[in-house]
């Protein structure tokens, strides 16, 4: 008696640790290489904005960039703590990314078995674009991580509807709705559950998982479910009569949820004006966007097709308890697609926060298998995604590197007193300035033709003197940095900058360097 009740203690405690390896897993390969990549241009905005003084981050966010306010007020004590080189900026991203893989370990253990939920963290700390994300300086990664513990908050105050619990699941969707508002079509899923829940039982909703039972193992199979006095034996509860015996403690999901909203309402007000000159660069969804998806937010085409194919297989195995993790991935996934045909705003990283509940399904196929077998397919996920995670310490994005550092090394290297320095182009989201600033902060050529630079103008982009000519005036040499590598800079500069730089100018030297060209010009004799 005493062997068999301490197995059953050890076990018990290993189902309490769950959480541990994935978070460890993903922390680790969050952490390796994070400060090798150069912030991108998306990175270089949260540089710009967090690094500015409070007022100046206040005024921006009422211009530009209002639904990345709140992430950028937090990045602005962060940087203010913990400096921002690379490393920096990107370490709330790694810890926020460590912390979904554990919830999603525990919440897959609520509802489909430790060893399902271990399983479902492991996979979504191999997957490429849980790196990706990990090492990149922008609210994605704590979306996720706030998804998670939103939905996981949900499932216990469901298990026990009290004020408490449903005021940690409210501030958990303002929360996730101050770090990124599409992710609130996460809600189509929580209401799907509670209504499934408050009309016909926690069981037709799939939340009376092996845990609630009393169990540590994978799912239990689908059809053939234990008689109803086995289900009271066990703990669960029984269907209510439809129209009796409804817990009108879930009505309280409601009032949650307008809680949520009223918090954010200025948010998605401010954010909603600002919608078309934000996402002004993206077209229209097409189908070819939704089969793209996987890919995408798995950042790796053969390991996002594995994980839907583990998901499919999961969920067929699952049944009923499959709604909640299927719903969190299905309805965000067509909300945003049926929007994004009207209105652009198709963009896969926006739906990270669906992988964690994908790999929920995909840990509950992977639990039906031997552990050994289980362990073969993680191993394998890790394995076909190794050239992408190669390739994501290389540069943000992969394949999509624009050489900042390169640019700034160069002009540091050759600069002279009275130089100056000009972008073409200035008004881009390419941020050439804000690249070039972030690697060259001491000692740069003065930014010759600005006349109200950024946080004059509360803005991510600088205003220019509308005569370029006569600012050019008391140049002697100029520094040219131009996007895309160019044989010929100076042709590549349009209107009335191009005329003046081409009238005054000619081109001594030329350093192409990925994605950008720098040159030196001067004026002749």
């Amino acid at each position: 008696m005493g062997s068999m009740s301490g197995k059953r203690h050890a076990v018990e405690g290993w189902a309490r640790l769950v959480w541990v390896p994935p978070l460890l897993a993903t922390l680790i390969a969050g952490l390796y290489g994070i400060g090798h990549a150069q912030p991108w241009r998306d990175e270089l905005a949260t540089w710009s904005a967090a690094t500015r003084p409070l007022g100046d981050l206040l005024r921006l966010t009422g211009t530009v960039d209002a639904a990345t306010g709140p992430y950028y007020l937090l990045m602005h004590g962060w940087v203010r703590l913990f400096g921002d080189s690379a490393t920096a900026l990107r370490l709330p991203s790694a810890l926020a990314m460590a912390g979904a893989a554990g919830l999603t370990a525990v919440l897959g253990k609520r509802l489909l078995g430790a060893r399902a939920g271990l399983l479902a963290g492991l996979l979504f700390a191999v997957l490429p674009g849980t790196s990706r994300y990990a090492q990149e300086a922008r609210p994605y990664a704590i979306a996720s991580l706030l998804a998670v513990l939103a939905t996981l908050l949900l499932v216990r105050a469901l298990d026990e509807p009290n004020w408490a619990r449903w005021a940690g699941y409210t501030a958990a969707v303002a929360g996730l709705g101050l770090a990124h508002l599409l992710a609130l079509t996460l809600l189509a899923a929580h209401a799907v559950v509670v209504l499934v829940a408050w009309w016909r039982g926690r069981a037709a909703a799939g939340l009376d998982g092996p845990e609630r039972a009393g169990g540590h193992g994978g799912p239990e199979p689908a059809a053939h479910g234990p008689e109803p006095g086995e289900r009271a034996a066990a703990g669960t509860e029984e269907r209510p009569p439809p129209g009796r015996g409804r817990d009108r403690r879930l009505l309280r999901w409601p009032l949650a949820l307008l809680t949520a909203v009223a918090v954010l309402l200025p948010l998605l007000r401010t954010a909603r004006g600002q919608r078309s000159r934000q996402l002004d660069w993206l077209e229209p969804a097409r189908l070819a966007d939704l089969s793209a998806l996987p890919g995408g937010v798995a950042h790796s085409s053969v390991v996002g097709g594995l994980l839907v194919g583990l998901a499919a297989l999961g969920a067929g195995r699952l049944g009923r308890r499959a709604l909640l993790p299927g719903t969190c991935v299905l309805l965000p996934v067509l909300l945003i697609f049926v929007a994004a045909l009207a209105v652009p705003l198709w963009v896969p990283r926006y739906l990270l926060f669906t992988v964690p509940f994908g790999c929920l399904l995909a840990g509950a196929a992977l639990a039906a298998v031997p552990a050994p077998a289980a362990l073969a397919v993680l191993t394998l996920a890790g394995l076909l995604g190794l050239p992408d995670q190669e390739a994501v310490r290389r540069s943000h994005p992969p394949g999509g590197l624009i050489d900042y550092r390169g640019a700034a090394r160069i002009i540091a290297a050759g600069t002279e007193p009275g130089d100056v320095i000009v972008y073409s182009p200035r008004d881009s989201w390419l941020f050439l300035d804000l690249g070039v600033a972030y690697h060259l902060d001491e000692g740069r050529p003065r930014d010759v033709l600005v006349v109200r630079d950024q946080r004059q103008r509360a803005d991510l982009w600088a205003s220019e003197c509308p005569r370029p000519a006569g600012c050019l005036a008391g140049g002697r040499r100029v520094w040219l940095v131009v996007a895309g590598r160019r044989d010929a800079p100076l042709a590549a500069v349009p209107g009335a900058k191009g005329d003046a730089l081409r009238s005054g100018f000619t081109v001594d030297r030329v350093w192409p360097r990925p994605g950008v060209t720098v040159a030196l010009l001067s004026r002749p004799g």
